[in-house]
């Protein structure tokens, strides 16, 4: 006999306990929370980011209170999402906004002090009765990766000091007859095997001193040579030794200027304001071949987007019905290209539009440069991207055809409507209705499709007159180009792109989901 009645605390508690979380496991994971945070502590304390260290510091605590408390049940899930959001997307837009503002680059990375050190050591000679030093290449971490330090002995004192980028400090260290470091607290001392590895780098480093800077002469001797070029405060100028010239400081351009306009490479990082945006629109070296791309990477979104829809959705009519055997096995066939590693499969594409010894020239009797011309090269990737992109749209066209109930189509040959009126009527304003979301998303993803252009072309044809931005070029190739091309990277200015193409996406996709909603509420 089953007897009913109210459920009793003592009978409501296993239940209850059993849906509560492991303790254990919500131990362990704020330890390894608490200890990530120690981890990236380091790092801001030696660089004195102590912004960055008070929000690390506020952030773990307010875990820890609001995870170790049984309250706030609703933030214990927002606040994992809400902190992984601003990580990695809120920070990385902001920073990318603030660079756009700068002339952050090569040449202008960082302040001006370190600038007036690196234009110092760069001309630093050997002078005859320069003092020579014992050397020792030593290390603070892996010997084949970690920093260089030069450990130099005083021929008259026998002192030990320690040099690197930063300038030269005393050190206890242990010193052979040569004068050699055998052993130094807190540097690893590098064998001559170890050294030569890393020759380049030894030969490059320089340890900035007073009126010049310490320079290696092989992997033994290093000598304290004169700088060619000094800074002077009083003028505010780099003076050259020598010759006497000046360049005077400049600090809305971050660099020494000379009279006649001659700049030295080495500069430092200052606000530009709106410098990089008006160079898009006014300089005519830019502003041209931006606004050639802009319209060729909107004609290749929408032709990439349009035309895998298109494909997709008559694939997926076709194979819709059930009358048609085999339909299974050509679905799979379908979406072999989507299954594909795109990134091979763009390699492989490139090499089938080979002018010597390409399939598509050999298969065809042609001889077809595909991409030396702009209109054959544009030809061949909005085709190659055509055939990777139609099998995700005939995946989506598929379910959405499969959710639209077969009802509506009987009605509609009930009514007299023909194949293709109920097609254009019912089916494909439903189908925009589900898909149309898809293909805003497509079409952002395709408007920034870098694989696409540069595993196949590389932006190729460039003209003779701008090797720096070619006929299929993307924005965001062209982009990628400015940031990190060989005539010297421009971070600043390919900020200030990348804010123009998320604008320009940004609006694309509010005009179209504002389309969207109209539809919705049209067929809702």
């Amino acid at each position: 006999m089953q007897l009913d009645g109210p459920v009793t605390a003592r009978q409501a508690r296993p239940a209850e306990d059993a849906r509560r979380p492991n303790p254990f496991i919500k131990i362990v994971l704020l330890g390894l929370t608490v200890a990530l945070a120690i981890w990236a502590a380091f790092p801001l304390i030696e660089n004195e980011a102590w912004i960055g260290l008070a929000i690390l510091a506020a952030t773990t605590a307010g875990l820890l209170h609001l995870y170790l408390t049984p309250r706030h049940v609703p933030a214990k899930y927002l606040v994992p999402g809400t902190i992984l959001l601003i990580a990695f997307q809120v920070f990385p837009v902001l920073y990318t906004a603030s660079t756009a503002f700068t002339n952050f680059g090569d040449g202008h990375r960082g302040s001006k002090a370190e600038a007036v050190v690196a234009i110092q050591t760069a001309s630093v000679t050997q002078v005859p009765g320069s003092t020579q030093y014992a050397l020792t290449v030593a290390t603070t971490g892996d010997p084949a990766t970690g920093p260089l330090v030069f450990l130099i002995t005083d021929p008259a004192t026998r002192q030990v000091r320690a040099g690197d980028a930063a300038g030269l400090r005393d050190i206890s260290a242990t010193v052979n007859s040569a004068g050699r470091v055998t052993a130094a607290d807190g540097y690893t001392v590098l064998t001559t095997g170890q050294a030569s590895l890393r020759s380049k780098e030894i030969t490059a480093l320089a340890v900035p001193t007073g009126g010049g800077a310490i320079r290696s002469s092989g992997l033994s001797r290093a000598y304290e040579g004169k700088a060619g070029r000094l800074y002077d405060e009083s003028c505010d100028c780099v003076r050259d030794t020598t010759t006497g010239r000046t360049w005077t400081a400049d600090e809305g351009l971050g660099s020494f200027v000379a009279e006649d306009g001659d700049r030295l490479a080495q500069g430092w990082k200052v606000t530009v304001g709106l410098s990089n945006f008006t160079r898009v629109l006014t300089e005519p070296a830019i502003s041209g071949p931006f606004l050639r791309t802009l319209v060729w990477n909107l004609a290749f979104a929408l032709a990439s987007t349009g035309g895998t829809f298109v494909l997709g959705l008559l694939c997926a009519i076709a194979l819709h019905s059930p009358r048609v055997r085999g339909r299974i096995l050509y679905r799979v066939l379908l979406i072999l290209p989507y299954a594909m590693p795109s990134f091979a499969m763009l390699l492989v594409w490139r090499d089938m539009f080979n002018t010597d010894f390409g399939l598509i020239n050999n298969l065809f009797g042609t001889d077809v440069d595909w991409f030396g011309g702009a209109t054959s090269a544009r030809f061949a990737v909005i085709l190659v991207q055509l055939w990777l992109g139609y099998p995700y749209m005939f995946l989506v066209a598929t379910g959405a055809l499969q959710a639209i109930p077969g009802e509506l189509s009987e009605a509609s040959r009930i009514d007299g409507a023909g194949a293709w009126a109920a097609f254009r009527k019912i089916t494909l304003p439903l189908l925009m209705v589900a898909l149309t979301p898809l293909l805003i998303s497509s079409f952002a993803f395709n408007f920034n499709n870098f694989n696409a252009i540069y595993l196949t072309t590389e932006g190729a044809p460039f003209p003779a007159d701008n090797p720096a931005n070619g006929a299929t070029d993307l924005l965001i190739t062209y982009t990628y180009r400015l940031a990190f091309g060989g005539a010297g990277a421009q971070y600043g200015f390919a900020a200030a792109i990348s804010i123009f193409i998320f604008v320009i996406v940004a609006v694309v996709s509010a005009i179209s989901f504002r389309r969207t909603r109209r539809q919705e509420e049209v067929y809702s």
